[in-house]
């Protein structure tokens, strides 16, 4: 598994390189994370396009993404992003230990585009943050983590992160970090859906 996370981070590498884009332009440009949510949502609908899904034979661990918006609020974007970063840490992690469990085709596809897309946010959040000058302050506590066999719980974990904590420190970080002239797409925060507030309290 080592060298498939080599293999990704040269692929990432080599993606920034032909694209241009940087960590900067990820936070800056609004478009792109709305453009990465809609590809999570149409990604976790195109598991109906396998055959069967079979649950795992032995249960994964995923973090919980749901978060209290008002605690939320009083973090800096420095904690925010180590809390961020500690949950894609994780969900990369479960994303493995599901692949190694699969062997159908279809299925394994899919689990595969899951890994790259969830180490981009990783290695592209890490990277942001080593342009920052981040602080070695850590987070109140790691994420809380779930254990399941279901692999649409999997995938739902990603779109969860997208759609929540990763969609608002991405704001955060917009209005922080992002001059004026750099600023792309609508200053519109994000839209903070009921079923995303977690009982974690974090």
């Amino acid at each position: 598994m080592e060298l498939n996370r080599l293999l990704v981070f040269a692929v990432f590498l080599f993606q920034m390189r032909l694209s241009g884009m940087w960590p900067t332009q990820l936070v800056c440009d609004r478009r792109l994370i709305q453009k990465y949510v809609t590809e999570a949502v149409e990604m976790e609908e195109t598991l109906s396009q396998c055959q069967e899904l079979p649950l795992l034979l032995e249960p994964v661990h995923l973090p919980l993404v749901g978060f209290n918006l008002g605690k939320w609020k009083t973090k800096t974007n420095e904690v925010k992003t180590q809390e961020v970063l500690q949950v894609l840490v994780k969900l990369v992690d479960g994303i493995a230990a599901a692949q190694r469990g699969i062997n159908q085709g279809c299925i394994l596809v899919r689990l595969e585009q899951l890994y790259e897309k969830a180490s981009f946010f990783l290695l592209h959040l890490r990277n942001f943050q080593g342009q920052e000058q981040s602080t070695t302050m850590q987070p109140e506590s790691v994420p809380a983590l779930i254990s399941t066999r279901n692999l649409r719980t999997v995938f739902w974990t990603y779109v969860q992160l997208l759609r929540g904590k990763l969609n608002f420190l991405f704001y955060d970080l917009w209005k922080d970090s992002c001059a004026e002239g750099h600023q792309y797409g609508a200053a519109i925060p994000p839209q903070h859906l009921p079923h995303l507030v977690a009982s974690s309290g974090q």
